[in-house]
């Protein structure tokens, strides 16, 4: 559904997307002005009760033409806003009460319009409103009231409307009418877009009274026109009452309205740029697409050659396998060659190892050797200065006078002891 609502001003009421407001544009707004306009052809002078009125924009409106008209509605800050926005007085007042509980006289209406109310009530609850209005309504008094159609509002579209506690097929809502208003005319409500043709005399003639205009709709394409069958409605709305003589003439056919911004025209111009400027996209996302796919196919042209490339190397390979092992085997014979000589380093190294400890031992004895000839050396030298110490007398001993006199000389040292 497309809504607008401007944003609420301090203290008024927010669009929650259930509870129409009359700031309110789009779908919404034109299934439910509609409504108030298609019934005002039947409250003409009228004592008129406006069963859940809302905001009080229809009961106000209902009141150009009416003798009296009393909106009532469950919400008292939604009262409250209506009496601040249409005032009270004798000619349009407000109530807060329920529906199923009226603190009204018996008989005191001429027509209750009751517009997208029994819905929001429990399948018990609803016979008891139908009985209030009953009660309240004149003998000869029309009851005009509205309900979704359950069947395309709810089933078609597998949408479920939070606020909506028992919707009602089309034979739910006649069966409960039935019980106290057995006459009922039927129409179907449903928002659409259309091709108008119309006098403009007839346009132009404003004191031409309401309902006397003709209409007609066609259905068609390139095979056939035809005259358009009206479609199952979205909503019901029905005219209803106690005796079939009470109903009022079936004046109008069909009947249209939109806005004074026409915003469901408007909106469909918008939509159709839209498309205009997705198309526009889309052929350039085909174009773009086109040569990406040019693209593409040079790549696999590539790959092909690639792949050739690559089968003429692994033949190239396959060819040359006998001379590859003949390298393999080449290559083995000199690996093993190759750890032959390794091992030979490491027998070698190991006797080098061996060598330099037995250096080692070697240079460690010679060492020792170094210094006991060292010191025989000096052992030497001394023996060689205590020699030559004693050579002086050495050479007296061995002289004649010498060897002659030694013996006497120790023999007078043993005798001096």
């Amino acid at each position: 559904m497309s809504t607008t609502a401007p944003p609420p001003a301090p203290g008024a009421t927010a669009f929650t997307g259930e509870r129409f407001l009359p700031s309110c544009s789009g779908e919404i707004a034109y299934e439910h002005w509609h409504r108030y306009a298609f019934a005002r052809r039947w409250v003409q002078g009228k004592r008129v009760l406006d069963a859940a009125c809302g905001e009080g924009y229809g009961t106000a409106l209902l009141a150009t033409v009416a003798s009296s008209a009393v909106g009532i509605d469950v919400d008292f800050a939604t009262i409250a806003q209506a009496r601040v926005a249409y005032g009270e007085g004798m000619r349009v007042r407000f109530i807060a009460t329920s529906c199923t509980g009226l603190p009204l006289p018996s008989a005191s209406f001429d027509v209750i319009v009751s517009f997208e109310t029994i819905e929001h009530l429990e399948a018990e609850e609803q016979p008891d409103m139908l009985s209030e209005f009953a009660r309240v309504l004149a003998p000869d008094g029309i009851l005009i009231i509205s309900s979704p159609n359950k069947r395309l509002y709810s089933d078609a579209r597998e949408y479920t409307n939070p606020y909506h506690l028992k919707e009602l097929y089309r034979e739910d809502l006649a069966r409960l009418l039935g019980r106290r208003f057995p006459a009922q005319r039927w129409y179907h409500q449903r928002l659409a877009c259309w091709s108008g043709i119309w006098s403009e005399a007839a346009a132009a003639a404003e004191s031409e009274p309401e309902g006397t205009r003709e209409l007609e709709a066609w259905i068609g394409d390139a095979a056939s026109v035809v005259p358009y069958q009206a479609p199952e409605g979205m909503y019901f709305i029905v005219v209803a009452a106690r005796d079939a003589n009470a109903l009022p003439e079936d004046v109008a056919s069909v009947s249209l309205f939109t806005d004074v911004d026409e915003s469901e025209l408007k909106r469909a111009d918008e939509n159709a740029r839209e498309v205009l400027r997705l198309d526009a996209l889309l052929h350039e996302s085909n174009d773009a697409v086109a040569r990406h796919t040019g693209h593409i196919h040079h790549l696999e042209a590539l790959v092909i050659a690639r792949d050739r490339l690559v089968a003429e190397r692994d033949a190239a390979i396959a060819s040359s396998g006998e001379t590859v092992r003949g390298l393999e085997a080449q290559l083995a014979e000199r690996d093993a060659a190759i750890a032959g000589h390794d091992q030979q380093l490491l027998e070698a190294n190991a006797q080098r190892v061996d060598r330099e400890a037995e250096l080692a031992r070697r240079n460690d004895t010679i060492a020792g050797l170094g210094k006991r000839a060292a010191v025989l050396e000096i052992e030497k030298v001394r023996l060689e200065a205590a020699l030559a110490a004693q050579g002086p007398q050495i050479a007296y001993l061995e002289s004649f006078r010498g060897w002659f006199g030694w013996p006497w000389r120790r023999l007078l040292q043993w005798f001096a002891r």
